[in-house]
């Protein structure tokens, strides 16, 4: 098992709460922190800029993939950017909390 944080721009609020509420559903993240952003980015030779909300989530390499898989059903841009951060250190304790939950998801404690 391998931390990481993943991060995913969404178009607002509603639709970073329907793919994070998603994810945790299918206990494939623990935690979705939702952040509003101003950003700015090359599309089609143009500068855009517009408001969005950026989903920071913890969760293990092992389910990008899966994650990946989820967001595209849910997301409303056609090129999305899940990008993912590799975790080289982690409190014991919230190690413990995503084992407990993303690899042991029907055990209560």
């Amino acid at each position: 098992m391998k931390p990481c944080l993943l991060f995913l721009s969404c178009k607002n609020t509603e639709e970073a709460d329907k793919i994070s509420y998603k994810l945790l559903s299918e206990k494939l993240i623990v935690c979705a922190k939702k952040i509003p952003i101003n950003s700015s980015y090359l599309w089609k030779n143009k500068i855009e800029s517009t408001q969005e909300a950026l989903l920071i989530m913890d969760s293990i390499e092992e389910n990008f993939e899966k994650i990946d898989e989820e967001v595209k059903k849910l997301h409303s841009y056609k090129t999305y950017n899940l990008a993912m951060a590799k975790i080289n250190k982690i409190n014991d304790e919230a190690l413990k909390w995503l084992q407990h939950n993303l690899l042991h998801p029907n055990v209560t404690v």
